[in-house]
């Protein structure tokens, strides 16, 4: 994740140095993250490598392929026009946000996407079906991987420069997102998970920026991060129990 989110940040420096469209720049990202996916599923399903050691080994990968695209460590790009050129730009990442998660919504309800969520639940009872988990898997990687690239270029266009370690906390961010989201709002009838997540992220967003006011640094921050995470999860490990001995007590009653 964070070496795909790189080189999405990359690839549209790169483009709108040449002077082309930066649609086309964030397209181009897009693609290239799909690659990034399509390689760290290639090593986890056919070759059979963890699926924890083919994403260390694809983030090794692209941090020698980013700095190639790149050339140097950091590229500024301030001064090229950009999707936020003559817009405001919180309106176009709510857009942006927007058009994702109606798309992600869509399709994690058709039949793809019902069982790209199974093979994430239970694999086994997937393969039981008989449905090639392998090619699933390497689909989820690569519309994953083609999502964050295709951020870390908004990202570097809303920034005005591309940096090799940009892309540094990327994972922990979702995965903060995710956790936080899941345990803070409870899930209902017409709330799907990409408005938890989106929620999440904004708690969490809203947490650091609290906690980054209370005099501690920009070097506190991915102990902030983890502090952050690991309070949210016991929260929803605390419910969790607690569901569990109310179902146990209302079965023996």
């Amino acid at each position: 994740v964070d070496g795909s989110f790189t080189l999405g940040g990359a690839v549209i420096a790169v483009v709108l140095k040449n002077g082309l469209s930066p649609v086309i720049g964030s397209v181009i990202a897009l693609i290239v993250g799909l690659a990034a996916g399509l390689l760290t599923g290639i090593l986890h399903v056919e070759i059979k490598i963890s699926n924890l050691l083919s994403g260390i080994l694809v983030m090794g990968i692209l941090y020698s392929v980013n700095l190639r695209i790149m050339g140097r460590a950091n590229i500024p790009i301030f001064s090229q026009a950009n999707i936020f050129s003559n817009f405001d730009p919180l309106m176009i990442i709510i857009i942006i946000a927007a058009i994702f998660k109606v798309s992600l919504d869509f399709f994690l309800r058709t039949g793809l996407g019902y069982t790209l969520k199974a093979v994430g639940d239970n694999p086994q009872m997937v393969k039981s079906l008989g449905i090639d988990i392998g090619k699933i898997k390497i689909f989820g990687l690569m519309l994953s991987n083609g999502m964050v690239a295709f951020s870390g270029s908004i990202m570097a266009q809303y920034s005005g420069f591309s940096d090799i370690s940009m892309g540094i906390g990327t994972l922990i961010l979702g995965i903060a997102s995710i956790i936080i989201g899941t345990s803070v709002i409870k899930k209902g009838r017409y709330l799907r998970e990409t408005t938890l997540v989106i929620a999440g992220t904004i708690i969490y967003q809203i947490t650091i920026y609290f906690a980054m006011n209370t005099g501690l640094t920009p070097v506190d921050l991915k102990m902030i991060a983890s502090v952050v995470i690991v309070i949210f999860m016991g929260v929803s490990n605390m419910k969790a129990s607690e569901s569990k001995r109310g179902r146990r007590m209302i079965d023996n009653a």
